[in-house]
């Protein structure tokens, strides 16, 4: 699939945009997803340390509050035993003779503080606190009160809950119990999670980094090579291609898509370069039909001038052949304006219903006395009752009289030339074959191209202007037409167009010979001969 794109001529490049920079260093492709797999890993290991602290935290706080619940309902019971059975039923002086929390608070029915046992190193006042009244105050309402205590230097959690009389008939609320105990920090035991997190988010960074390492080289290694082929082809080789990854995704189609635009662009540089050579051939040869002409026109008025042709019949045959030379310009320029109008589009076709049949025994009678002169014979194979087909008359008698005289000049006397048609569904494909020369099989694909000159396709040195083949095609393919040749050297050479039927023809059969046929005749009476169809 690789080729070399050499040329001696480099095509211009087109201008490069500024890069604009910040002054920061510019990262790679590959850096930038290591950095972002980094990044996402990094930033989950961070959530989930965050969620687990939080866990933590909630789970220490729910357990404590948990406990002091229960302390507080065990202590509870204590105090409303104490209250039926040891003060039958009425408040009074008493004292607890079981182990108390580190801040104990008993209050009856109206409020009025029974017990107040405060922290290590308070007094009696500590009890007083605010938060400590409206907790004691919402448990008097029947409500179990829990939460944080923070107070004179005192941090921990509370609970307060109301006591009832269970032995009373309706369980009268007979007061209030609040028990606190200082917050356990789980500072210990979130150092240790910390460092085990830490420790995970270290080893996950480091597969992260190997995996995305791995990752981002499976992803862009075919970027670089991608990119290198875009900086080769940048140079001027056409011919880079990249092999596809196995997998058929993004990466793959891209691949893919770049090697189809690299075959394009490569075949259209390759064609740009041809044409190129053909335009510098066309120069040339064009400068070679001038030359010759204008050569012999100088030469001869020189010797018309200077009298150097003094004999009368001399002088008027050098005049004679002054304007043959000029008439030979004047078809040259004429043929190359003619075929820019034709592949411009500009050219206006006059279409209309063509009975090819009779338009091709008009043009064979008016090339007819110089194929005589030169021995070759004509011959007319168009069934008579061929449909008609839509085109300009006057362009395609341009193209039967291009084709004819061009067989003319490379048949030798003896020969033959034979123009035939058939329908081909919607078109008709007419046909013109020589028993001429032929043409060599090198030439033979380029003969229709504009400006390629042959010796078989070319005809400046016998008369022509060597367009006359890009002409014909030319207008073949305004009509909407192909034009096609077979050639064998030494044995002729067959041209084919084809043209598109007039509309509202009906499907016609082929003759096979039998019927009525029309007449062929020359200028002098003779019958010309006549095929019926012909068979490829």
């Amino acid at each position: 699939m690789n080729g070399s794109a050499t040329s001696t001529s480099r095509l211009p490049s087109a201008p490069q945009p500024e890069r604009v920079t910040n002054g920061l260093p510019s990262l790679s492709l590959r850096s930038k997803l290591v950095l972002s797999y980094l990044a996402v890993a990094l930033g989950a290991i961070v959530v989930l340390a965050i969620a687990v602290i939080a866990a933590v935290y909630n789970y220490y706080y729910t357990a404590q509050i948990r406990q002091l619940q229960d302390a507080a309902q065990t202590y509870a019971r204590g105090v409303e035993d104490f209250y039926t059975y040891q003060l039958g039923g009425r408040w009074g002086p008493f004292s607890l003779r079981f182990p108390v929390p580190a801040l104990l608070v008993i209050v009856d029915q109206n409020g009025h503080q029974l017990l107040c046992n405060p922290p290590a190193g308070f007094d009696n006042q500590f009890c007083s606190d605010s938060t400590i009244a409206q907790s004691v105050a919402r448990a008097l309402q029947g409500q179990e009160v829990d939460g944080h205590l923070e107070s004179s230097g005192f941090k921990g959690l509370y609970v307060s809950v109301p006591l009832y009389d269970e032995n009373s008939s309706g369980h009268p609320l007979i007061g209030a119990l609040l028990i606190a105990q200082p917050e356990a920090s789980p500072q210990r035991f979130l150092s240790n999670v910390t460092q085990a997190i830490l420790l995970a988010g270290l080893l996950i960074g480091v597969a992260v980094i190997i995996f995305s390492l791995l990752l981002a080289r499976r992803l862009t290694h075919p970027l670089e090579s991608l990119t290198a082929a875009v900086e080769r082809m940048k140079e001027g080789d056409y011919s880079q291609r990249v092999d596809p990854p196995p997998a058929q995704d993004e990466l793959g189609r891209l691949a893919q898509t770049f090697n189809d635009m690299a075959d394009r662009i490569e075949a259209d540089v390759a064609e740009l370069r041809r044409q190129d050579q053909i335009r510098r051939d066309m120069i040339a040869n064009i400068a070679h039909d001038l030359a010759t002409p204008l050569t012999a026109i100088q030469g001869f008025s020189e010797a018309l001038a200077d009298e150097v042709i003094q004999e009368p019949g001399a002088r008027k045959e050098t005049a004679q052949l002054i304007a043959r030379e000029v008439q030979r310009l004047r078809r040259l320029v004429a043929d190359i304006q003619h075929m820019t109008l034709l592949e411009s589009g500009r050219a206006r076709l006059d279409l209309a219903p063509l009975d090819l049949a009779v338009l091709v025994d008009e043009t064979l009678a008016v090339i007819e006395p110089e194929c005589s002169q030169a021995g070759i014979t004509l011959q007319n194979a168009i069934d008579p009752q061929t449909p008609p087909v839509l085109a300009d008359s006057d362009r395609i008698t341009q193209v039967l009289l291009n084709l004819i005289d061009n067989a003319r000049r490379h048949t030798p006397a003896g020969g033959s030339i034979t123009v035939g048609a058939r329908r081909l569904g919607r078109m008709l494909e007419v046909w013109i074959r020589d028993t001429g020369v032929g043409i060599d099989p090198i030439d033979l694909p380029h003969i229709f191209e504009r400006f390629y000159r042959a010796d078989r396709a070319r005809s400046g040195g016998r008369g022509g202007s060597g367009l006359g083949l890009t002409i014909v095609k030319a207008i073949v393919t305004a009509h909407g037409g192909t034009v096609a040749a077979e050639s064998t050297p030494g044995k002729g050479t067959c041209i084919r167009f084809t043209l598109p039927l007039a509309p509202g023809q009906e499907e016609q059969k082929s003759s096979s010979g039998s019927g009525p046929g029309r007449e062929r005749r020359d200028k002098s009476g003779r019958l010309l001969p006549h095929a019926w169809g012909y068979n490829t």
